[in-house]
């Protein structure tokens, strides 16, 4: 198959020219790409690419992408046939590596998913959420504070990710003295997430990756021990501390929820925050809408920044019967990627799906899993912070004047911002 992947945007795309598996496709520019799954919603079945020979291991096995929404709901919440083992990401984690850190629950199926879920949503008890809200809100106000007072110029490094962190490790009872070391490790542990890798840095930066689980798999393992001996009113000592059922999470579950929650919960927020700043700030009328009445608009507004700039692009799933979907039979092995960002664009679910619309009604996108299972135990989280910190901004929205587009980075796993340019106004309101 030849790619023209210098297209420009107005050049012909046709869907021939379409390559999921070469990863010149995933440097693409975003409205490019987004065409380009228009095109593959329109064929009558599901599409195998295979990645090219001699490709590196990320590019990973042949896989069928399902781009339509109905395919993507219908295969999230059928786990028994689409399992998210041996692995959701691309290249798969190795056995040795889960042997080690500990096996994520995203990559589990069935009852050991499910034990380990309902461990970890006991947790979660009204009066801890009420407790995160309020928190929440006051973290979103400082950061934006300490935001005017420094000025810096890229709002990535600032309020758009400190607000997750700091919200995870205060649930978390995570101390002060390991919050910016940790915040590092993140940063090296989610860098090339969905990346393809070149010349030194492919032997390289796996390595730091892997490294950085480690330390951050140390962190919780100490602070574990320590919240056996001396519980306090955190979720790591919940969660270390046998319930009525005399479940609680090992030293090792712990590591490695804690690994999700930070990789996953830090990057997929900040991304939403960053995209949705940027969209409210391209579309006066849908901020001044917002600012207007917020809080009947709030919750409309979050849905739509996440359906429109998905901050999760795919995960893969594993064939585990013959089963129909789409106009194709899938067989037992075969591999399945789930384009969320395609899913989220579907013109047979949402009208006019390029626009941008915070009063969108009804919004059945997909930013937080098809359903099922696997749905996101963050998605509360993900809105409480964003609702907090956009309640800050949009009242004071004049300080920030001149946004940049933002800066992206080349992968096919997410949406991620590397960095959002801003100058400041004149006065401070």
């Amino acid at each position: 198959m030849t790619v023209p992947y210098q297209l420009s945007e107005d050049r012909a795309l046709r869907a021939a020219d379409v390559d999921l598996a070469d990863p010149a496709f995933w440097r693409l520019p975003r409205p490019v790409r987004l065409r380009a799954f228009a095109l593959l919603r329109e064929l009558d079945a599901p599409v195998l690419f295979t990645p090219r020979a001699g490709a590196a291991r990320t590019a990973g096995k042949p896989f069928h992408a399902l781009v339509r929404h109905a395919d993507v709901r219908t295969a999230s919440r059928t786990p028994q046939v689409f399992a998210s083992a041996p692995g959701v990401t691309t290249p798969e984690p190795a056995g040795w590596a889960k042997a080690l850190f500990g096996n994520s629950m995203v990559n589990l199926d069935g009852p050991e998913h499910a034990a380990l879920r309902r461990i970890i949503s006991r947790r979660f008890t009204p009066r801890l959420l009420a407790d995160v809200e309020e928190n929440v809100g006051r973290l979103a106000g400082r950061l934006v504070d300490e935001l005017i007072a420094e000025r810096p110029r890229d709002f990535m490094p600032s309020a758009a990710s400190r607000l997750p962190l700091e919200v995870i490790c205060d649930l978390m009872g995570i101390p002060e003295a390991y919050r910016a070391r940790i915040a590092e490790q993140i940063d090296h542990a989610s860098e090339h997430v969905g990346v393809e890798r070149r010349g030194r840095a492919r032997l390289r930066i796996p390595g730091r990756g892997l490294a950085s689980l480690a330390r951050m798999q140390f962190v919780m393992g100490r602070l574990a021990r320590e919240r056996r001996r001396h519980p306090e009113d955190d979720l790591v000592s919940a969660l270390v501390s046998a319930d009525i059922d005399g479940e609680a999470l090992s030293g090792q579950q712990l590591g490695a929820f804690f690994s999700l929650l930070l990789v996953a919960g830090v990057e997929t927020t900040r991304n939403a925050i960053a995209h949705g700043l940027f969209l409210l700030d391209r579309h006066p009328e849908q901020r001044e809408l917002l600012r207007a009445d917020f809080d009947r608009h709030i919750d409309g507004a979050v849905d739509e920044i996440v359906r429109h700039s998905t901050p999760i692009i795919q995960f893969r799933r594993t064939v585990t019967a013959e089963c129909a979907l789409g106009g194709r039979t899938f067989l037992p092995g075969e591999k399945i990627a789930l384009i969320y960002a395609s899913a989220n664009r579907d013109e047979a679910v949402f009208t006019h799906p390029d626009r941008f619309d915070i009063t969108r009604s009804p919004n059945p996108h997909l930013g937080y899993g098809g359903g099922g299972p696997h749905h996101c135990l963050g998605a509360h989280l993900a809105r409480l912070e964003m609702t907090a910190l956009f309640r800050e901004l949009i009242a004071r929205r004049p300080v920030m004047r001149h946004l940049g587009d933002p800066v992206l980075v080349d992968s096919n796993f997410d949406n991620r911002v590397r960095s959002l340019p801003f100058t400041f106004g004149p006065t401070f309101t």
